[in-house]
């Protein structure tokens, strides 16, 4: 028996990032509950029945507004937007990307923000300001706990011990905490025109990263693992249905405890 409280069946969703790990999940999870998902992505990707693939960047105000278009014309004002898209800076990232803070490179922060921050921006205006105009809908900002907390430079000892200069960059810790504040204003700045908006922030998820590294971090999580991209769905699905309907200018933090220690 479906329960009308995360009942999502007949709404219109659109999901930037959608080609990546997360993004596919949140694009064929969205679908399957019966929601109409626009997937954009600066790439083409096969999307499952029910979505419909946009190739769009996000930093681009003019392509977000024709894929809006288009997105009215077939389907509607958008109800969800989720703003998944985003830059970082794997383990296994170049030596230029990852060297100490003192060194890193302008145009390496500069990018980050222009997709984390600005991108996210540009699609709360042209999607959210739409939502608004309907007088309804709900946003979630993907933030990371990176951008909460500092990230632990131990993790990448491995890296170091072989030689290599290895850092966590600055620009995603930065990036993913404007997200927060970005949240909370438009949270407020919404509220009477019945648009939500909340962060979903997430812990490291498990993309066959480095033996050292998943030992190193799941050592510091205490469930003990990192985070499956599928178990990012059950609180996206939370904050995209009337199950929160009273829950706005929030942080959903799905960590595995990372953020309790």
């Amino acid at each position: 028996m479906s329960d009308p409280l995360f009942d999502l069946s007949g709404r219109v969703a659109v999901v930037t990032g959608s080609a990546g790990q997360l993004g596919s999940v949140y694009t064929a999870g969205l679908a399957e509950r019966g929601m109409r998902v626009a997937a954009l992505d600066v790439v083409d990707a096969v999307v499952p029945e029910g979505a419909r693939g946009y190739r769009v960047d996000v930093t681009d105000r003019s392509a977000l507004e024709e894929a809006l278009a288009a997105i009215e014309a077939e389907w509607g004002t958008p109800h969800l937007l989720v703003n998944n898209a985003a830059l970082d800076s794997p383990p296994d990232a170049p030596a230029e990307e990852v060297g100490p803070f003192e060194s890193y490179p302008e145009a390496s922060f500069d990018a980050v923000m222009d997709v984390n921050v600005k991108g996210v921006l540009l699609c709360c205006q042209v999607f959210g300001g739409a939502m608004a105009a309907a007088r309804r809908g709900s946003i979630v900002n993907v933030s990371s706990v990176y951008g909460m907390l500092s990230p632990v430079q131990d993790l990448y000892e491995f890296r170091r011990a072989r030689g290599e200069a290895f850092f966590k960059p600055v620009a995603y810790s930065v990036s993913k905490s404007a997200i927060l504040n970005l949240t909370r204003y438009l949270a407020t700045y919404w509220a009477k025109a019945g648009v939500r908006v909340n962060t979903l922030t997430l812990a490291g998820v498990w993309n066959d990263q480095p033996r050292e590294f998943l030992e190193a971090y799941e050592a510091r999580v205490p469930l003990g693992r990192m985070l499956r991209a599928e178990e990012a769905l059950g609180a996206l699905v939370f904050l995209a249905s009337d199950a929160s309907s009273y829950v706005t200018g929030s942080n959903v933090v799905v960590d595995g405890g990372w953020s309790a220690w």
